[in-house]
């Protein structure tokens, strides 16, 4: 029986893309580096291969047989240098998949990302349509899932049949490198004491890894499908999770240069700062997207992004309880009263 190949199958999408092709009935085939854990693949019944996506040689032996491939490997941390976000998703993308074009594979899903469509104007919503400014933001892994894809349209153009997928901001049960969902994670410690204006959109990782499967069945080869859910801003989001969590959400607004200047000073301090500047220019932009096309084209399905929300909380409850913040937690006193000046003082001054 064929065999289909799944990169980053470790991962948070990529273990549940795992699953859901051995569930179809696939012979899945999975790359894990040396240094891997490997729970996330507890359970399922797969062939594991050593192979890190920048090792040619490496990724030539393990598409040996395959037919198929997800290719869903990558980070998607904003602390990391430039240098290393490039190397992993760009020239990883481009090793894989020019190793794909040579070894005759039939069909590739590229895992890409919202942030390869850019971020949508503020109160807006983007599609596929919209044309790249991501850019001009400033924000490394934004440029490499930008320039990753374009290196998956350009090998696709030389003849790989490449159908891409953009997930959103993914939330659900069983993130144990706490890669995506460390966000809730945070709130949840309650080391989110203050945020900026700005959205994301949420979707559940089980619906991301059933979208990937139906690309691979019925999307076009060079075309690229959006997969997201509910927009939220951040003010919304932070309530559904006190509402879910029992800890009380930030409580104070800053405007951009207040808490660039923040992270900057944090940053000079002794330790792991708490947020840095990149994570606060990327927070204050609307990554806020439409999913008609991937709904349309592939019938496409989300569940309720309440249930998605929720299960992140009971998964962090379950798996950490007895380190997270008890229900009814308040933020510190000292950030209550700086957020009700702070919204005293908009309310007072236009």
């Amino acid at each position: 029986m064929p065999t289909t190949l799944v990169t980053g199958a470790t991962g948070f999408v990529g273990s549940h893309v795992a699953r859901a092709l051995a569930a179809r009935g696939d012979d899945v085939r999975v790359t894990v580096r040396a240094t891997s854990r490997l729970e996330p693949l507890k359970g399922l019944d797969v062939e594991t291969v050593v192979a890190d996506i920048t090792d040619r040689r490496a990724v030539r032996r393990a598409l040996r047989g395959v037919t198929r491939v997800f290719h869903v490997a990558g980070t998607t941390n904003l602390r990391m240098s430039a240098d290393d976000l490039f190397r992993i998703n760009v020239q990883g993308t481009r090793t894989v998949l020019e190793e794909c074009l040579r070894a005759d594979v039939e069909r590739v899903v590229h895992t890409s990302s919202v942030a390869a469509v850019g971020p949508a104007p503020p109160g807006g919503a983007a599609d596929e349509r919209q044309v790249w400014r991501g850019g001009e933001l400033g924000i490394p892994y934004v440029d490499s899932k930008h320039e990753a894809e374009v290196e998956a349209l350009r090998i696709a153009a030389r003849g790989l049949p490449v159908v891409v997928v953009c997930p959103a901001y993914v939330l659900g049960a069983g993130d144990t490198h706490r890669s995506s969902t460390e966000l809730v994670r945070r709130f949840m410690l309650r080391r989110i004491p203050a945020f900026v204006e700005g959205a994301i959109n949420v979707v559940d990782v089980a619906d991301v890894a059933a979208g990937h499967l139906l690309a691979d069945e019925l999307g076009i080869p060079g075309e690229r499908y959006i997969l997201g859910n509910r927009n939220y801003t951040w003010d919304r989001l932070f309530s559904d999770l006190a509402r879910l969590s029992g800890i009380e959400a930030p409580a104070m607004r800053l405007p951009v240069p207040a808490a660039l200047a923040l992270a900057e000073t944090l940053g000079r301090l002794p330790g792991t700062s708490p947020i840095t500047p990149v994570e606060i220019r990327s927070a204050a932009h609307w990554w806020t997207y439409r999913s008609t096309k991937a709904r349309r084209d592939l019938g496409w399905s989300t569940r309720p992004h309440e249930e998605t929300v929720e299960a992140t909380v009971a998964w962090y409850r379950e798996r950490e309880g007895g380190r997270l913040q008890r229900s009814g937690t308040r933020q510190a006193i000292g950030w209550r009263l700086a957020g009700y000046t702070t919204r005293r003082l908009g309310e007072l001054v236009p």
